[in-house]
């Protein structure tokens, strides 16, 4: 089997790229985690998590111009590439071949 399936955090960070697409910067997709998931992740986690994507060419950054208020400051958004969809996908078809007849319990 040669292909490449993500980490959890990795899915959950292009996931959330994927979801916010114009709008997706290091504070949005840790949102938007937390938001989906119901898991906190450090920004540290989200950066990092970002860098390894980039150099797997999964992602890329792009600096935004400056928010126009005062002291608005500049935001290095996220891009999903290629090679980034076809990894989520081939990642979230594997989660639901594997969940595909499961009967889960609530055993808490």
């Amino acid at each position: 089997m040669s292909q490449r399936f993500l980490s959890e955090l990795e899915l959950f960070v292009l996931g959330a790229v994927q979801r916010l697409g114009e709008n997706a910067y290091g504070a949005s997709i840790r949102k938007e985690i937390a938001t989906r998931t119901g898991r906190e992740a450090s920004i540290g986690s989200v950066y990092a998590t970002l860098g390894n994507l980039r150099d797997k060419g999964f992602v890329t950054f792009e600096v935004s111009d400056p928010k126009p208020v005062p002291g608005g400051r500049a935001r290095r958004m996220v891009r999903l590439t290629a090679p980034g969809r076809v990894a989520l996908a081939d990642s979230l078809r594997a989660i639901r071949r594997l969940a595909r007849g499961l009967v889960l319990r609530a055993d808490r």
